[in-house]
């Protein structure tokens, strides 16, 4: 296999909570700041996705089925942009009609269910995939956690959803002495292929492109391409992962990002480098072994790990007051608890109360630091516990509750078993009597009806032979009316015996 390039980004919008003091707890049941929102999503729209999202569109169409790109969208962030800046989904829409586009799939909410809540992760997972689905027409075979986070029992969770290959970071610590360029699998799931980021190539476009402290600046296409050109042989599957949002805002457009962009295919095409989506190289390319990954890795600060979101003891308390919560919320049939949950897991949440030094781009929005983010973040979950607790009280025991769950996972097996026993009764009533199936089926054209209606008219000698015959106790009626004539008839003798008795009188 030549070299192939695999070029991913992931489009997710922060969701900005308002300022919610503690006095508003019980009274307030509205926890967004509506204004910052569509200001903010506007502003990333204007100055990154659109003009990125077209250079994408231009060189699909102009390099056809040689360049291939992957994408994938939080749910939190595609309800943003539909709201907000529609035109970002038509772009994407255009560029899901070029063909050159594999969209993947992530949790719903860019949250950090997948280290919280093994019911939670797959629920909002499988619901991104049906968004995906009813969106663009694509369903997803590759998955995305958030942030990149993965584990082995995270890769398990995975590949029993039934995804076919997962993207994760390319950690040192992980590796060791071996190389991201390489296809490898889940330790615990052999099924799972992994695809994991080389993070220089990475950063270099995302973090370094416009610094003119950095050696290589400034960077052209031509030599980007021949560092990749260079790499050891069979040393053939380069991993380029990064936010959209790399282009334009983290690199100003005035940076010439974009140009450098539409450079690379061509750069590529003249070394014999190729581009390929992850589908296809889960699906043609082979494991070179287990990664071992016993801890959680992610592709956020230095250490790639997930001390950004769960370092301090803020961040913890906030998470584990969070997921207490969790069960409760899944069974729950409310919209509005439902949307609150979704926003409230967003991983940034957690984010705005590092301490830590070395975040990257960190952008607190209206928060002075870390106590205060956590301060206000905890106000709201106050006010979210207690509205769920109203639906499912809190002395309602483990028990109690676990039972519930039970029911509600039996019921689901059981539509799922009838489902699939009516398919099959379906399939065989087919084999059957095939024209009463195409005449009762919901989507079938005219066509096969009317051809169905022929082998019905040969009945018809038998069904008028049947008229007949039944036609003829109905004559038979109207020789049964005689006696009511002969009764008339009767009716003489009687007036004759009346007319004696008067003579005799």
């Amino acid at each position: 296999m030549a070299k192939t390039i695999c070029l991913y980004f992931e489009i997710h919008q922060i969701i900005h909570l308002k300022r919610y003091r503690f006095f508003e707890i019980g009274r307030d049941h509205y926890y967004y700041d509506d204004y910052e929102n569509e200001r903010s999503i506007t502003d990333i729209a204007e100055r990154s996705y659109v003009p990125a999202l077209q250079a994408l569109v231009d060189m699909a169409k102009e390099h056809g089925k040689f360049f291939k790109v992957a994408l994938s969208l939080s749910g939190v962030g595609l309800e943003q942009l539909e709201m907000h800046a529609p035109q970002v989904i038509d772009l994407l829409q255009e560029l899901n009609h070029t063909g050159c586009v594999e969209f993947l799939c992530e949790p719903y909410s860019h949250g950090l269910s997948s280290l919280a809540n093994e019911e939670c992760f797959r629920e909002e997972s499988l619901r991104m995939k049906d968004k995906i689905k009813e969106l663009f027409g694509q369903t997803p075979k590759v998955f995305r956690n958030s942030s990149l986070i993965y584990s082995d029992e995270i890769g398990a969770q995975v590949a029993a959803m039934g995804f076919k290959g997962m993207l994760t970071e390319g950690a040192k610590h992980i590796l060791g002495w071996k190389s991201p360029h390489f296809i490898y699998n889940c330790a615990l799931n052999p099924n799972l292929k992994l695809l994991l980021r080389d993070y220089k190539l990475s950063d270099d476009i995302s973090l370094r492109f416009n610094n003119p402290d950095w050696n290589e600046y400034p960077l052209f296409a031509d030599t980007y391409m021949d560092w990749i050109a260079k790499l050891p042989e069979g040393e053939n599957v380069i991993n380029i992962f990064m936010e959209l949002c790399a282009l334009g805002i983290f690199q100003p457009l005035s940076s010439n990002i974009l140009e450098f962009l539409k450079a690379l295919p061509q750069c590529a095409k003249e070394r014999g480098i190729t581009f390929s989506t992850p589908s296809e190289l889960c699906s043609k390319g082979k494991s070179v072994g287990n990664l071992d990954v016993p801890y959680n890795i992610s592709w956020v600060d230095e250490e790639r790990d997930t001390s950004c979101w769960l370092g301090n003891v803020m961040q913890r308390e906030a998470f584990d007051k969070l997921y207490s919560v969790a069960d409760r919320v899944r069974i729950c049939n409310d919209r509005r608890i439902k949307q609150d949950w979704d926003y409230l897991q967003a991983s940034n949440n957690f984010r705005f109360m590092t301490t830590k030094q070395n975040s990257v781009g960190m952008n607190r929005g209206i928060y002075d630091g870390p106590y205060d983010a956590f301060t206000n973040y905890m106000n709201i979950l106050g006010d979210f516990i207690n509205r769920v607790n109203t639906l499912y009280p809190v002395d309602m025991d483990n028990e109690e509750l676990n039972s519930l769950l039970t029911t509600i996972k039996n019921q689901g097996e059981e539509i799922e078993a009838k489902d699939r026993k009516i398919e099959k009764l379906q399939a065989e009533l087919e084999k059957y009597h095939p024209t009463e199936v195409a005449e009762t089926a919901p989507d079938a054209e005219a066509k096969p009806k009317a051809k169905a209606q022929k082998p019905a008219a040969k009945p018809k000698a038998k069904a008028t032979k049947d008229a007949k015959a039944a036609e003829k106790p109905a004559k038979a009626t109207k020789a049964t009316e005689k006696p009511a004539k002969a009764t008339k008839a009767t009716e003489k003798p009687a007036k004759a015996t009346a007319s004696k008795a008067k003579a005799k009188k």
